[in-house]
């Protein structure tokens, strides 16, 4: 089985920095692994349409660079996609839109295995980890263990069942979602009300306290000193489409004005 790179990183106690992709064109991940200075690309496979070879596709290229993979699904079908993508070789799964426990107790069972000590529902099957063997080996189940589970922390009724959901067992990382939060309090657009800041730190806090590692998304480096400096060592930075329009909406304004 392939090494699992988000994990090693995790377990060495050492920071990590992903990047956001919707395009599902498997030469954009291996310019971001050209960089060499990401450790996993995140595919946000909830906001875009992709295939199940486009999975395979962008596995394969990030393996060149021995870049980790991090896919973010859907609550719908989340169960067929995991397992799924996991089976393509992402190395991570992101979990939108969990409410409770009960909700992350499942996500956890969808990524491990079927087996007597692991409680999952993943079971043997040909795909791309297991290097297209039919899978079931001791080596395979490992490899679902190692599967690093990261939830989006985004909708009020997770807030309020924050401490239940980080003490389910398997939760590697929270990604705190201002955006939704906002909208389920009543608020929407407005992620720097005093609310939603205070929502940010509690769950910051809370994941330091009980041994979860919180990650946040920044549009640029800039924002990143004022959580370092509450403890976050986690962070995805840019997205391909934002990055895009903000260069073609920049520069095409500055043409069309340099041409009155």
């Amino acid at each position: 089985m392939r090494t699992n790179t988000i994990r090693e990183r995790l377990n060495a106690g050492l920071p990590t920095i992903g990047t956001h992709i919707h395009a599902t064109w498997p030469t954009v991940v291996e310019i971001i692994g050209h960089t060499g200075l990401y450790d996993y690309v995140e595919f946000v496979a909830e906001y875009g349409p992709y295939d199940l070879h486009d999975l395979d596709n962008m596995c394969r290229a990030a393996e060149i660079y021995n870049l980790g993979t991090m896919i973010k699904i859907d609550m719908a079908n989340n169960e067929f996609v995991t397992q799924r993508a996991i089976g393509s070789g992402f190395q991570s799964v992101l979990f939108a839109d969990v409410r409770s426990a009960e909700d992350v107790r499942n996500c956890v069972r969808y990524v491990r295995a079927d087996t007597p000590q692991d409680h999952g529902t993943y079971g043997v099957a040909m795909r791309r980890f297991a290097y297209m063997g039919y899978g079931g080996s001791a080596d395979y189940v490992k490899a679902l263990r190692e599967i690093v589970i990261v939830l989006m922390l985004e909708k009020k009724p997770a807030l309020d069942n924050l401490e239940e959901i980080l003490a389910v067992p398997g939760v590697d990382m929270i990604q705190w979602g201002p955006a939704d939060f906002a909208m389920s309090i009543g608020k929407p657009g407005q992620w720097s009300d005093p609310e939603v800041k205070a929502a940010e730190q509690k769950v910051i806090d809370t994941c330091l306290k009980m041994g979860v590692h919180p990650r946040i998304e920044l549009g640029n480096a800039s924002g990143a000193q004022r959580y370092l400096d509450m403890g976050v060592r986690h962070f995805c930075i840019g997205t391909d489409v934002s990055i895009l329009y903000q260069y073609w909406k920049n520069e095409g304004d500055a043409l069309r004005k340099a041409l009155g």
